[in-house]
Protein backbone atom coordinates (compact mmCIF):
# COMPACT_ATOMS: atom_id res chain seq x y z
CA UNK A 1 0.00 0.00 0.00
CA UNK A 2 2.68 2.39 1.14
CA UNK A 3 4.42 1.72 -2.47
CA UNK A 4 1.41 2.34 -4.40
CA UNK A 5 0.20 5.71 -2.56
CA UNK A 6 4.41 6.65 -3.53
CA UNK A 7 3.76 5.73 -7.09
CA UNK A 8 0.57 8.49 -7.03
CA UNK A 9 2.10 11.01 -5.46
CA UNK A 10 4.86 10.80 -7.79
CA UNK A 11 2.66 10.47 -10.44
CA UNK A 12 0.86 14.02 -9.22
CA UNK A 13 4.02 15.59 -9.10
CA UNK A 14 4.73 14.72 -12.90
CA UNK A 15 1.40 16.01 -13.82
CA UNK A 16 2.07 19.48 -11.83
CA UNK A 17 5.31 19.92 -13.10
CA UNK A 18 4.43 19.08 -16.88
CA UNK A 19 2.25 22.16 -17.10
CA UNK A 20 -1.36 20.71 -17.10
CA UNK A 21 -0.07 18.78 -20.37
CA UNK A 22 -0.58 21.75 -22.40
CA UNK A 23 0.12 21.29 -25.86
CA UNK A 24 2.74 24.12 -28.17
CA UNK A 25 1.22 26.05 -30.42
CA UNK A 26 0.64 25.28 -34.02
CA UNK A 27 2.39 28.08 -35.77
CA UNK A 28 4.56 28.85 -36.68
CA UNK A 29 4.03 25.60 -39.11
CA UNK A 30 4.18 25.71 -43.07
CA UNK A 31 1.18 24.24 -44.83
CA UNK A 32 2.83 21.96 -47.75
CA UNK A 33 0.42 19.88 -49.92
CA UNK A 34 1.48 16.66 -52.51
CA UNK A 35 3.66 17.20 -55.69
CA UNK A 36 1.79 16.82 -58.36
CA UNK A 37 4.06 17.19 -61.43
CA UNK A 38 5.80 13.61 -60.88
CA UNK A 39 5.32 12.46 -64.34
CA UNK A 40 8.69 12.69 -65.58
CA UNK A 41 9.70 10.64 -62.44
CA UNK A 42 10.44 6.82 -62.99
CA UNK A 43 7.88 5.68 -61.45
CA UNK A 44 5.55 8.37 -63.48
CA UNK A 45 6.78 7.16 -66.56
CA UNK A 46 6.78 3.68 -66.01
CA UNK A 47 3.27 3.49 -64.85
CA UNK A 48 1.82 6.16 -67.55
CA UNK A 49 1.52 3.90 -70.64
CA UNK A 50 -0.45 1.19 -68.55
CA UNK A 51 -2.50 3.78 -66.83
CA UNK A 52 -3.41 4.94 -70.38
CA UNK A 53 -4.56 1.91 -71.37
CA UNK A 54 -7.21 1.73 -68.16
CA UNK A 55 -8.38 5.27 -68.54
CA UNK A 56 -10.41 6.40 -64.66
CA UNK A 57 -8.83 2.69 -63.53
CA UNK A 58 -6.52 1.97 -60.88
CA UNK A 59 -4.35 -1.24 -60.68
CA UNK A 60 -3.93 -2.77 -57.75
CA UNK A 61 -1.74 -5.27 -56.79
CA UNK A 62 -2.29 -8.07 -53.35
CA UNK A 63 0.06 -7.71 -50.21
CA UNK A 64 -1.01 -10.63 -48.52
CA UNK A 65 2.57 -12.14 -47.53
CA UNK A 66 4.46 -10.05 -45.14
CA UNK A 67 7.89 -10.19 -46.42
CA UNK A 68 6.64 -8.92 -50.08
CA UNK A 69 4.79 -5.91 -47.73
CA UNK A 70 7.82 -5.33 -45.95
CA UNK A 71 9.85 -4.90 -49.43
CA UNK A 72 7.48 -3.11 -51.19
CA UNK A 73 7.31 -0.65 -48.67
CA UNK A 74 11.16 -0.21 -49.46
CA UNK A 75 11.49 -0.36 -52.53
CA UNK A 76 8.79 2.03 -52.95
CA UNK A 77 10.74 4.94 -50.82
CA UNK A 78 14.04 3.82 -53.12
CA UNK A 79 12.17 4.78 -55.92
CA UNK A 80 10.67 7.88 -54.72
CA UNK A 81 12.59 10.52 -57.01
CA UNK A 82 10.92 13.73 -55.65
CA UNK A 83 7.91 12.87 -52.61
CA UNK A 84 7.40 10.41 -50.24
CA UNK A 85 4.36 11.02 -47.70
CA UNK A 86 4.42 8.42 -44.88
CA UNK A 87 1.66 7.95 -42.49
CA UNK A 88 0.97 5.10 -39.86
CA UNK A 89 -0.70 4.60 -36.50
CA UNK A 90 2.36 2.63 -34.83
CA UNK A 91 5.71 3.09 -35.84
CA UNK A 92 7.93 0.72 -33.82
CA UNK A 93 11.48 1.03 -32.58
CA UNK A 94 12.43 -2.50 -33.78
CA UNK A 95 14.38 -4.01 -36.59
CA UNK A 96 11.87 -3.27 -39.15
CA UNK A 97 10.89 -0.16 -37.99
CA UNK A 98 14.47 1.08 -38.19
CA UNK A 99 14.84 -0.42 -41.53
CA UNK A 100 12.25 2.07 -42.58
CA UNK A 101 13.30 4.74 -41.03
CA UNK A 102 16.44 4.25 -42.77
CA UNK A 103 14.58 4.21 -46.21
CA UNK A 104 12.81 7.22 -45.40
CA UNK A 105 15.95 9.42 -44.38
CA UNK A 106 17.85 7.85 -47.27
CA UNK A 107 15.09 9.43 -49.97
CA UNK A 108 15.95 13.00 -48.24
CA UNK A 109 19.44 12.78 -48.81
CA UNK A 110 18.57 11.66 -52.70
CA UNK A 111 16.70 14.91 -52.45
CA UNK A 112 13.62 13.74 -51.63
CA UNK A 113 10.78 16.08 -50.01
CA UNK A 114 10.07 13.67 -46.97
CA UNK A 115 6.88 13.74 -45.24
CA UNK A 116 6.40 11.88 -42.10
CA UNK A 117 2.77 11.77 -39.70
CA UNK A 118 2.66 8.91 -36.54
CA UNK A 119 -0.09 9.26 -34.58
CA UNK A 120 2.04 10.06 -31.18
CA UNK A 121 0.47 6.96 -28.77
CA UNK A 122 3.02 4.78 -29.51
CA UNK A 123 5.92 6.56 -30.45
CA UNK A 124 7.80 5.83 -26.72
CA UNK A 125 11.19 5.81 -26.53
CA UNK A 126 11.23 6.88 -30.29
CA UNK A 127 11.67 10.82 -29.29
CA UNK A 128 15.42 10.77 -29.92
CA UNK A 129 15.08 9.18 -32.90
CA UNK A 130 12.57 11.57 -34.51
CA UNK A 131 13.99 14.80 -33.28
CA UNK A 132 17.27 13.56 -35.29
CA UNK A 133 15.07 12.47 -38.35
CA UNK A 134 13.40 15.67 -38.39
CA UNK A 135 16.66 17.46 -38.28
CA UNK A 136 17.35 16.64 -42.24
CA UNK A 137 16.44 19.67 -44.46
CA UNK A 138 14.35 16.95 -46.68
CA UNK A 139 12.56 15.35 -44.18
CA UNK A 140 9.83 16.70 -41.72
CA UNK A 141 8.02 14.75 -38.47
CA UNK A 142 4.92 15.79 -38.11
CA UNK A 143 3.09 14.13 -34.24
CA UNK A 144 -0.50 13.49 -34.71
CA UNK A 145 -2.52 14.49 -31.74
CA UNK A 146 0.34 14.23 -29.82
CA UNK A 147 0.82 13.41 -25.75
CA UNK A 148 1.93 16.60 -24.07
CA UNK A 149 3.42 14.92 -21.15
CA UNK A 150 6.79 13.04 -23.09
CA UNK A 151 7.98 11.17 -19.65
CA UNK A 152 5.17 9.20 -17.90
CA UNK A 153 2.99 9.24 -20.92
CA UNK A 154 0.07 7.26 -19.33
CA UNK A 155 -0.70 10.53 -17.57
CA UNK A 156 -1.80 11.94 -20.39
CA UNK A 157 -4.50 9.88 -20.25
CA UNK A 158 -5.03 10.39 -17.04
CA UNK A 159 -5.41 14.55 -17.68
CA UNK A 160 -6.56 14.59 -21.24
CA UNK A 161 -8.62 11.61 -21.26
CA UNK A 162 -11.05 12.69 -24.48
CA UNK A 163 -8.89 14.05 -26.77
CA UNK A 164 -6.10 11.14 -26.63
CA UNK A 165 -8.61 8.30 -26.89
CA UNK A 166 -9.54 9.98 -29.89
CA UNK A 167 -5.90 8.48 -32.27
CA UNK A 168 -5.50 8.59 -36.16
CA UNK A 169 -5.48 4.93 -37.21
CA UNK A 170 -4.75 4.98 -40.93
CA UNK A 171 -2.27 3.48 -42.88
CA UNK A 172 -0.60 4.69 -46.27
CA UNK A 173 3.23 5.17 -47.91
CA UNK A 174 3.23 7.15 -51.29
CA UNK A 175 6.02 7.95 -53.64
CA UNK A 176 6.16 10.67 -56.23
CA UNK A 177 2.37 11.30 -56.02
CA UNK A 178 2.15 7.55 -58.48
CA UNK A 179 2.18 4.98 -56.57
CA UNK A 180 0.85 3.97 -52.66
CA UNK A 181 0.27 1.38 -50.37
CA UNK A 182 -2.95 1.21 -48.31
CA UNK A 183 -4.51 -1.40 -45.90
CA UNK A 184 -4.10 -2.71 -42.52
CA UNK A 185 -0.41 -2.94 -41.25
CA UNK A 186 1.37 -0.85 -39.19
CA UNK A 187 5.34 -0.73 -39.52
CA UNK A 188 7.19 -3.25 -36.71
CA UNK A 189 8.02 -6.47 -36.44
CA UNK A 190 5.06 -8.11 -35.96
CA UNK A 191 3.44 -6.70 -38.96
CA UNK A 192 5.88 -8.67 -41.55
CA UNK A 193 6.97 -11.36 -39.18
CA UNK A 194 9.84 -10.83 -38.49
CA UNK A 195 12.44 -11.78 -34.97
CA UNK A 196 10.25 -13.65 -32.49
CA UNK A 197 7.43 -11.31 -32.55
CA UNK A 198 3.32 -12.80 -33.22
CA UNK A 199 3.34 -12.90 -36.76
CA UNK A 200 0.11 -10.70 -37.95
CA UNK A 201 -2.32 -12.46 -40.62
CA UNK A 202 -2.67 -8.46 -42.32
CA UNK A 203 -3.50 -7.23 -46.23
CA UNK A 204 -2.45 -4.21 -48.23
CA UNK A 205 -2.57 -3.32 -51.78
CA UNK A 206 0.31 -1.65 -53.97
CA UNK A 207 -2.17 0.82 -55.73
CA UNK A 208 -1.08 2.95 -58.99
CA UNK A 209 -3.57 5.44 -61.46
CA UNK A 210 -5.84 8.43 -60.38
CA UNK A 211 -6.73 7.12 -56.98
CA UNK A 212 -3.04 7.32 -55.63
CA UNK A 213 -4.08 11.45 -56.17
CA UNK A 214 -6.98 10.89 -53.54
CA UNK A 215 -4.28 9.22 -51.29
CA UNK A 216 -2.43 11.81 -51.58
CA UNK A 217 -5.38 14.46 -50.70
CA UNK A 218 -6.51 12.72 -47.99
CA UNK A 219 -2.55 12.84 -46.37
CA UNK A 220 -2.35 16.49 -47.16
CA UNK A 221 -5.89 17.08 -45.19
CA UNK A 222 -4.50 15.11 -42.20
CA UNK A 223 -0.65 16.57 -42.51
CA UNK A 224 -2.33 20.50 -42.27
CA UNK A 225 -5.00 19.47 -40.27
CA UNK A 226 -5.40 20.98 -36.74
CA UNK A 227 -3.90 17.97 -34.98
CA UNK A 228 -0.83 17.31 -36.51
CA UNK A 229 1.48 19.39 -34.97
CA UNK A 230 5.81 20.07 -35.64
CA UNK A 231 7.95 17.31 -33.72
CA UNK A 232 10.20 19.69 -33.16
CA UNK A 233 7.93 21.54 -30.68
CA UNK A 234 7.49 17.95 -28.85
CA UNK A 235 10.47 16.00 -28.62
CA UNK A 236 13.15 18.16 -27.66
CA UNK A 237 16.55 18.77 -29.82
CA UNK A 238 18.44 16.20 -31.91
CA UNK A 239 21.21 14.51 -30.87
CA UNK A 240 24.65 16.80 -31.33
CA UNK A 241 25.77 14.96 -34.36
CA UNK A 242 22.23 13.68 -35.68
CA UNK A 243 23.57 12.44 -39.03
CA UNK A 244 26.30 10.54 -37.41
CA UNK A 245 23.99 9.39 -34.75
CA UNK A 246 21.46 8.08 -36.99
CA UNK A 247 23.93 5.97 -39.79
CA UNK A 248 25.61 3.91 -36.13
CA UNK A 249 21.69 3.21 -35.30
CA UNK A 250 21.11 2.37 -38.94
CA UNK A 251 24.07 0.35 -39.16
CA UNK A 252 23.61 -1.40 -35.80
CA UNK A 253 19.88 -2.71 -37.06
CA UNK A 254 21.32 -4.06 -40.49
CA UNK A 255 23.70 -5.96 -38.41
CA UNK A 256 21.17 -7.71 -36.36
CA UNK A 257 20.25 -11.23 -37.21
CA UNK A 258 16.32 -10.34 -37.32
CA UNK A 259 16.81 -7.79 -39.65
CA UNK A 260 19.13 -9.60 -42.11
CA UNK A 261 16.28 -12.03 -43.60
CA UNK A 262 14.63 -8.61 -44.65
CA UNK A 263 17.55 -7.39 -46.40
CA UNK A 264 17.60 -10.44 -48.21
CA UNK A 265 14.26 -10.29 -48.97
CA UNK A 266 14.29 -6.41 -50.21
CA UNK A 267 17.30 -7.72 -52.66
CA UNK A 268 14.93 -10.82 -53.51
CA UNK A 269 11.73 -8.97 -53.77
CA UNK A 270 10.79 -7.85 -57.88
CA UNK A 271 7.53 -6.00 -57.15
CA UNK A 272 8.89 -2.72 -57.74
CA UNK A 273 11.86 -3.75 -60.40
CA UNK A 274 8.95 -5.47 -62.18
CA UNK A 275 6.77 -1.87 -61.50
CA UNK A 276 9.37 0.23 -63.17
CA UNK A 277 9.50 -2.08 -65.68
CA UNK A 278 5.57 -2.37 -66.17
CA UNK A 279 5.64 -6.01 -65.96
CA UNK A 280 3.97 -5.97 -62.15
CA UNK A 281 0.67 -7.91 -62.57
CA UNK A 282 -1.82 -4.91 -61.56
CA UNK A 283 -5.88 -5.60 -61.46
CA UNK A 284 -7.38 -2.89 -63.15
CA UNK A 285 -10.71 -1.53 -61.86
CA UNK A 286 -12.72 1.28 -60.51
CA UNK A 287 -11.34 2.18 -56.83
CA UNK A 288 -12.90 4.74 -54.37
CA UNK A 289 -10.71 6.44 -51.31
CA UNK A 290 -13.01 6.69 -48.01
CA UNK A 291 -11.79 8.38 -44.83
CA UNK A 292 -12.79 10.02 -41.98
CA UNK A 293 -11.90 13.44 -41.95
CA UNK A 294 -9.22 14.60 -39.02
CA UNK A 295 -11.66 16.71 -37.51
CA UNK A 296 -13.59 13.68 -36.28
CA UNK A 297 -10.12 13.87 -33.55
CA UNK A 298 -11.21 17.03 -32.00
CA UNK A 299 -15.17 15.84 -31.92
CA UNK A 300 -15.95 18.15 -34.88
CA UNK A 301 -16.54 16.29 -37.65
CA UNK A 302 -19.73 16.07 -39.14
CA UNK A 303 -21.82 12.22 -39.72
CA UNK A 304 -21.26 12.85 -43.35
CA UNK A 305 -17.49 13.57 -42.76
CA UNK A 306 -17.68 9.91 -41.48
CA UNK A 307 -15.70 7.10 -43.37
CA UNK A 308 -18.57 4.97 -42.06
CA UNK A 309 -21.21 6.93 -43.48
CA UNK A 310 -18.83 6.85 -46.92
CA UNK A 311 -18.76 3.42 -46.84
CA UNK A 312 -21.84 2.95 -46.68
CA UNK A 313 -22.98 5.02 -49.70
CA UNK A 314 -19.87 3.68 -52.00
CA UNK A 315 -20.25 0.03 -51.28
CA UNK A 316 -23.67 -0.41 -51.08
CA UNK A 317 -25.94 -2.89 -49.73
CA UNK A 318 -25.61 -6.44 -49.73
CA UNK A 319 -27.73 -8.38 -52.00
CA UNK A 320 -26.36 -11.95 -51.82
CA UNK A 321 -23.17 -12.45 -49.60
CA UNK A 322 -21.30 -10.18 -47.33
CA UNK A 323 -17.75 -12.04 -46.18
CA UNK A 324 -15.83 -9.97 -43.30
CA UNK A 325 -12.75 -10.11 -42.29
CA UNK A 326 -12.19 -8.03 -38.99
CA UNK A 327 -9.29 -8.68 -36.09
CA UNK A 328 -10.97 -6.35 -33.61
CA UNK A 329 -15.04 -7.11 -33.97
CA UNK A 330 -17.20 -5.42 -31.60
CA UNK A 331 -20.54 -4.94 -33.43
CA UNK A 332 -22.39 -3.37 -30.61
CA UNK A 333 -26.14 -3.65 -30.47
CA UNK A 334 -26.73 -1.30 -33.20
CA UNK A 335 -24.26 -3.25 -35.44
CA UNK A 336 -25.53 -7.06 -34.69
CA UNK A 337 -28.65 -5.41 -35.30
CA UNK A 338 -27.66 -4.63 -38.56
CA UNK A 339 -25.58 -7.51 -39.40
CA UNK A 340 -28.59 -9.88 -38.62
CA UNK A 341 -31.54 -7.66 -40.33
CA UNK A 342 -28.88 -8.72 -43.36
CA UNK A 343 -29.33 -12.10 -42.72
CA UNK A 344 -32.58 -13.05 -42.13
CA UNK A 345 -32.91 -11.09 -45.62
CA UNK A 346 -31.35 -13.93 -47.32
CA UNK A 347 -27.68 -12.99 -47.47
CA UNK A 348 -24.96 -15.19 -46.58
CA UNK A 349 -23.00 -13.20 -44.20
CA UNK A 350 -19.87 -15.10 -42.49
CA UNK A 351 -17.21 -13.30 -40.10
CA UNK A 352 -13.95 -14.49 -39.47
CA UNK A 353 -12.25 -12.54 -36.23
CA UNK A 354 -9.71 -13.01 -33.47
CA UNK A 355 -10.15 -16.81 -31.33
CA UNK A 356 -9.56 -15.75 -27.66
CA UNK A 357 -6.30 -17.70 -28.17
CA UNK A 358 -4.85 -15.50 -30.87
CA UNK A 359 -6.37 -11.85 -29.94
CA UNK A 360 -3.78 -9.31 -28.57
CA UNK A 361 -7.03 -7.07 -27.37
CA UNK A 362 -8.84 -9.77 -24.34
CA UNK A 363 -11.22 -6.64 -23.67
CA UNK A 364 -11.69 -6.49 -27.18
CA UNK A 365 -12.76 -10.52 -27.62
CA UNK A 366 -15.15 -9.70 -24.49
CA UNK A 367 -16.98 -7.40 -26.74
CA UNK A 368 -17.48 -9.69 -29.34
CA UNK A 369 -18.55 -12.84 -27.32
CA UNK A 370 -20.92 -11.16 -25.73
CA UNK A 371 -22.98 -10.98 -29.36
CA UNK A 372 -21.94 -14.20 -30.71
CA UNK A 373 -25.12 -16.31 -29.23
CA UNK A 374 -27.05 -13.44 -31.52
CA UNK A 375 -25.42 -13.27 -34.29
CA UNK A 376 -25.44 -17.19 -34.80
CA UNK A 377 -28.97 -17.31 -33.69
CA UNK A 378 -29.48 -14.81 -37.15
CA UNK A 379 -28.04 -17.23 -39.38
CA UNK A 380 -24.45 -15.57 -39.29
CA UNK A 381 -21.66 -17.80 -39.48
CA UNK A 382 -18.90 -17.04 -37.22
CA UNK A 383 -14.75 -18.43 -37.42
CA UNK A 384 -12.05 -17.71 -34.79
CA UNK A 385 -8.10 -17.57 -36.30
CA UNK A 386 -6.39 -20.43 -34.68
CA UNK A 387 -3.30 -18.84 -34.05
CA UNK A 388 -0.59 -21.97 -34.45
CA UNK A 389 -2.41 -22.77 -37.35
CA UNK A 390 -2.17 -19.43 -39.59
CA UNK A 391 1.25 -18.86 -38.61
CA UNK A 392 2.23 -22.61 -39.86
CA UNK A 393 0.75 -21.36 -43.08
CA UNK A 394 2.71 -18.17 -43.28
CA UNK A 395 5.72 -20.15 -42.98
CA UNK A 396 5.01 -22.67 -45.55
CA UNK A 397 4.03 -19.90 -48.13
CA UNK A 398 7.41 -17.76 -47.30
CA UNK A 399 9.11 -20.52 -47.79
CA UNK A 400 11.53 -20.33 -44.64
CA UNK A 401 10.98 -19.75 -40.77
CA UNK A 402 10.04 -16.44 -40.09
CA UNK A 403 11.30 -15.37 -36.99
CA UNK A 404 10.66 -17.94 -33.88
CA UNK A 405 7.34 -17.72 -33.62
CA UNK A 406 4.43 -20.19 -34.11
CA UNK A 407 1.49 -18.14 -32.99
CA UNK A 408 -0.30 -15.92 -35.25
CA UNK A 409 -3.03 -12.98 -34.65
CA UNK A 410 -5.61 -11.70 -37.37
CA UNK A 411 -4.91 -8.20 -38.11
CA UNK A 412 -6.12 -7.61 -41.94
CA UNK A 413 -9.46 -5.24 -42.17
CA UNK A 414 -11.41 -6.44 -45.38
CA UNK A 415 -14.17 -7.65 -46.76
CA UNK A 416 -16.45 -8.72 -49.77
CA UNK A 417 -19.68 -7.75 -50.78
CA UNK A 418 -21.65 -9.77 -53.61
CA UNK A 419 -17.98 -11.75 -54.59
CA UNK A 420 -17.98 -8.23 -56.66
CA UNK A 421 -16.72 -5.10 -54.73
CA UNK A 422 -13.94 -5.31 -51.96
CA UNK A 423 -12.77 -3.00 -48.80
CA UNK A 424 -9.37 -2.65 -47.76
CA UNK A 425 -7.98 -0.64 -45.32
CA UNK A 426 -7.78 0.50 -41.31
CA UNK A 427 -11.07 -0.03 -40.34
CA UNK A 428 -12.24 -2.84 -37.75
CA UNK A 429 -16.06 -3.19 -37.13
CA UNK A 430 -15.94 -1.85 -33.77
CA UNK A 431 -17.15 1.26 -31.23
CA UNK A 432 -13.33 2.79 -31.41
CA UNK A 433 -13.35 2.94 -35.02
CA UNK A 434 -16.96 4.27 -35.91
CA UNK A 435 -16.81 6.79 -33.63
CA UNK A 436 -13.39 7.38 -31.86
CA UNK A 437 -10.24 6.54 -33.92
CA UNK A 438 -9.81 8.36 -37.88
CA UNK A 439 -10.00 5.79 -40.89
CA UNK A 440 -9.14 4.94 -44.05
CA UNK A 441 -9.53 2.67 -46.84
CA UNK A 442 -10.20 1.40 -50.46
CA UNK A 443 -13.35 0.26 -51.97
CA UNK A 444 -12.37 -1.51 -55.13
CA UNK A 445 -15.07 -3.13 -57.82
CA UNK A 446 -13.30 -6.12 -58.44
CA UNK A 447 -14.91 -9.72 -58.87
CA UNK A 448 -11.17 -11.18 -58.82
CA UNK A 449 -10.32 -9.54 -55.30
CA UNK A 450 -13.72 -9.83 -53.63
CA UNK A 451 -13.70 -13.56 -54.68
CA UNK A 452 -10.31 -14.09 -53.37
CA UNK A 453 -12.01 -12.89 -50.06
CA UNK A 454 -15.22 -15.08 -50.67
CA UNK A 455 -13.01 -18.17 -52.12
CA UNK A 456 -10.88 -17.82 -48.73
CA UNK A 457 -14.03 -18.30 -46.63
CA UNK A 458 -14.43 -21.67 -48.86
CA UNK A 459 -12.01 -23.02 -48.41
CA UNK A 460 -8.93 -22.00 -46.03
CA UNK A 461 -10.14 -20.34 -43.28
CA UNK A 462 -12.64 -23.84 -42.04
CA UNK A 463 -8.66 -25.11 -41.81
CA UNK A 464 -7.11 -22.30 -40.23
CA UNK A 465 -10.14 -21.06 -38.06
CA UNK A 466 -12.76 -22.37 -35.44
CA UNK A 467 -16.04 -22.45 -36.44
CA UNK A 468 -18.85 -21.16 -33.95
CA UNK A 469 -22.01 -23.23 -33.72
CA UNK A 470 -24.95 -23.06 -31.31
CA UNK A 471 -25.36 -26.31 -29.49
CA UNK A 472 -27.52 -27.60 -26.87
CA UNK A 473 -25.29 -26.90 -24.33
CA UNK A 474 -24.02 -24.15 -25.71
CA UNK A 475 -21.20 -22.97 -27.84
CA UNK A 476 -19.07 -25.04 -29.41
CA UNK A 477 -15.65 -24.74 -31.58
CA UNK A 478 -15.30 -27.01 -34.32
CA UNK A 479 -11.55 -27.63 -35.27
CA UNK A 480 -11.13 -29.41 -39.27
CA UNK A 481 -7.99 -31.10 -38.49
CA UNK A 482 -6.48 -33.70 -40.76
CA UNK A 483 -6.95 -36.59 -38.42
CA UNK A 484 -11.29 -35.47 -38.58
CA UNK A 485 -13.01 -33.01 -36.56
CA UNK A 486 -12.82 -32.04 -33.05
CA UNK A 487 -15.25 -30.24 -30.93
CA UNK A 488 -14.82 -28.16 -27.81
CA UNK A 489 -17.42 -27.31 -25.43
CA UNK A 490 -14.74 -24.06 -24.15
CA UNK A 491 -12.77 -21.24 -26.01
CA UNK A 492 -9.80 -23.54 -27.70
CA UNK A 493 -6.04 -23.12 -26.41
CA UNK A 494 -7.15 -20.68 -23.04
CA UNK A 495 -7.30 -21.20 -19.14
CA UNK A 496 -9.52 -20.85 -17.06
CA UNK A 497 -8.24 -17.65 -15.93
CA UNK A 498 -8.49 -15.89 -19.56
CA UNK A 499 -11.63 -17.01 -19.78
CA UNK A 500 -13.20 -15.67 -16.43
CA UNK A 501 -11.75 -12.35 -17.11
CA UNK A 502 -13.31 -12.05 -20.42
CA UNK A 503 -16.07 -12.85 -18.59
CA UNK A 504 -15.76 -10.19 -16.42
CA UNK A 505 -15.13 -8.12 -18.91
CA UNK A 506 -18.36 -8.49 -20.84
CA UNK A 507 -20.38 -7.54 -17.96
CA UNK A 508 -18.66 -3.99 -17.91
CA UNK A 509 -19.67 -0.74 -19.85
CA UNK A 510 -16.40 -0.34 -22.07
CA UNK A 511 -17.64 -1.26 -25.05
CA UNK A 512 -17.80 2.37 -26.56
CA UNK A 513 -13.77 2.25 -25.70
CA UNK A 514 -13.30 -1.00 -27.44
Amino acid sequence: MKALVATLALAAVAVLQSGCSTLPPLEPRTPTTAITATQDTALGKAIAPRAAEHPGKAGVHALAQPTDAFAARILLAAAAQRTLDVQYYIWHGDETGYLMFEAAWQAAERGVRVRLLVDDNNTGGLDETLAALDAHPNLEVRLYNPLAIRGMRVLNYATDFTRVNRRMHNKSLTADNQATIVGGRNIGNEYFGAGDATVFADLDVLLVGPSVREVSGAFDLYWNSGSAYPAAALVGPPPADARAWLQQRFAATRASPAAAAYIDAVKRTPLVTELLAGKLALEWADARLVYDDPAKTLGKAERSELLITRLEQVIGKPQRALDVVSPYFVPGETGTAAFARIAREGVKVRVLTNSLAATDVAAVHAGYAKRRNELLASGIELFELKPSAYAERVREAEGRKLGGSSSASLHAKTFSVDRERVFVGSFNFDPRSAQLNTEMGLVIDSPTLARGVSEGFDSLIPRFAYEVRQDTGGLVWIERAPDGEKRYTTEPETGAVRRGAVGVMSVLPIEWLL
